[in-house]
């Protein structure tokens, strides 16, 4: 998730190697990169906990990290006009308290309606620690020394989102799950410190909010939370059956349809739409929005399917998705030197064709795919992961001048975030429907005109009576259920198999789209990746 406000002129750009200043800078604008994204995935282990802490279900406990992902698709095109009017400096600093604070009052509500609020809140300001740390690379360090930053962050960028249930997860299991948005405030205080000491003061413009295109961000923002609570609540609501979820859809297709119109019209528009006549950047776009989908889904999928199927825990959930983190601290440093010597479509193609191999790798679960059997496939999906996200961004945005680059990043990844948020939801459905689907399949066979079926029944009944059920009839009504139980848990386990080829089968697409792109030098445009 990456936007970036618009460059500085190229004769503000230091020349040389940059000063110990500037280095201090950029690695603090890092941190709070990486304190952002972690803050998505920190609670995905830890849902059930968390759950339970506030006196919410499992149908509404998916809120706790949408209503973060909601802030920050609102902020991210407001980043680059905003820190403007308020001053990079003076920006980046408040935000960066707030991220704290807001993080810090999660852990002290006690109902979903305030959680939901905190972490929205959380969402907002952390949601503009991200496209600002990557301003910061190009406006502190020299062309030359540039690939180093953007190797930071493409570091804090990938490896946050695997290594966030792991530490959410440890901190749950070991001191409560209060202890997980605690985790932001010692790198918050020593962020401030850097940013103080190594940014230069400079004044606000507060005379830009008259010139803000404010018709366009109260339409966008409305119709982007209206779209996002339709995906979340659809699916438990039963979509377009409930009156709430078609009057919600009808909201968010107006003020879409508006921001659209206003977007095309206005003279300094919040999101320059036209940008997607571009060939690179249109198919950059719709290959970002596609690989969004995978990149929360998975991360979304596989706990869910650990807490679920296997019982896990969140320290035990966080250890298996680990493993999707660190092979790219290895391998994201390369990828630079292979864009120097292949055609990076020919790279993001490879990255994610295997990335897709390993959700291919999980379309055969059974009951016994336990964290063992995730190891592979998790070490293969973190191979394409690491060399998608630099082609991605290089070819997305060729040809775009450095004017634009504001305008094109904002658009870009906020599409990107929203197809995350899609995929969250569309798959959260798709798991829904498809265990019903398997279910009515296995009970068509688990029939007591079967002699095996009754057979089980019999030799279950005898088990319940041999185990304390006196009552013949109490002891033969367990083993029904527990037959049920088992048949519903085997239809689970094959619908968590039908998400995977469902990502599996949209990374393949996206494969093939990037294949249509022009070619890009490895050094093309200035867009950033997640």
């Amino acid at each position: 998730m990456l936007t970036t406000p618009r460059p500085v002129p190229a004769a503000a750009i230091p020349s040389g190697k940059a000063s110990l200043t500037s280095w201090i800078a950029v690695l603090a604008g890092m941190i709070g990169a990486f304190m952002a994204i972690l803050n998505i995935q920190i609670t995905n282990a830890s849902l059930l906990n968390i759950e339970g802490g506030i006196g919410t279900g499992v149908d509404n406990g998916a809120w706790i990290s949408t209503s973060y992902l909601i802030g920050e698709i609102v902020v991210i095109p407001l980043t680059d006009y905003l820190s403007r009017v308020f001053s990079f400096r003076r920006f980046i600093m408040t935000n960066t308290l707030l991220f704290a604070l807001f993080s810090m009052a999660c852990a002290f509500t006690h109902d979903l309606g305030s959680m939901i609020v905190m972490r929205g809140l959380q969402g907002f300001a952390g949601g503009i620690l991200i496209p600002m740390a990557f301003t910061m690379v190009l406006t502190k360090l020299p062309k030359a020394q540039q690939p180093i930053g953007l190797a930071l962050f493409a570091i804090s960028v990938t490896f946050a989102p695997a290594i966030g249930p792991t530490i959410g997860g440890y901190l749950t299991e070991n001191y409560g799950w209060q202890t997980i948005f605690f985790v932001n405030l010692p790198p918050s205080i020593a962020m401030v410190i850097a940013l103080a000491y190594s940014l230069e003061k400079t004044p606000m413009q507060l005379s830009l909010l008259r010139q803000g295109d404010w018709a366009g961000i109260v339409t966008m923002a409305i119709g982007l939370s209206a779209l996002q609570t339709v995906l979340e609540e659809g699916n438990k609501d039963d979509w377009f059956e409930s009156p709430f979820i078609f009057n919600l859809g009808i909201v968010a297709a107006v003020f879409l349809a508006a921001f659209v119109a206003i977007e095309l019209t206005v003279q300094k528009p919040l999101v320059n739409l036209r940008l997607l006549k571009r060939r690179n950047f249109g198919i950059g776009v719709l290959v970002n929005v596609l690989v969004g989908f995978a990149l929360f889904g998975t991360v979304f999928i596989l706990p869910q399917y650990l807490g679920q199927v296997q019982h896990y825990n969140a320290e035990q959930i966080g250890n298996v998705l680990a493993w999707t983190g660190l092979p790219q601290l290895l391998l994201i440093p390369l990828v630079p030197l292979l864009m120097k010597r292949y055609d990076v479509r020919y790279i993001g193609f490879v990255g994610i064709s295997i990335f897709a191999a390993s959700c291919f790798m999980n379309i055969t679960l059974s009951l016994d795919s336990a964290g063992d059997q995730f190891f592979l496939p998790n070490v293969v999906r973190a191979i394409g992961q690491a060399l998608v996200l630099t082609p991605l961004s290089s070819i997305t945005t060729a040809g775009i001048a450095p004017s634009e680059a504001g305008e094109a990043s904002g658009l870009s990844n906020m599409l990107r975030n929203l197809g995350g948020a899609v995929g969250t939801a569309t798959l959260a459905t798709v798991l829904t429907k498809r265990e019903q689907f398997h279910s009515n399949i296995i009970g068509q066979s688990v029939t007591l005109y079967r002699d095996e079926v009754r057979q089980r029944i019999d030799d279950l009944t005898q088990y319940f009576m041999a185990h304390g059920v006196a009552d013949p009839a109490a002891a033969h009504h367990r083993a029904l259920a527990a037959i049920g139980a088992t048949v519903r848990r085997q239809a689970l386990v094959m619908g968590f198999s039908d998400t995977f080829a469902v990502i599996g089968t949209l990374l393949a697409i996206a494969a093939v789209v990037l294949l249509f792109a022009r070619k890009a030098g490895a050094g093309s445009g200035t867009g950033g990746g997640h």
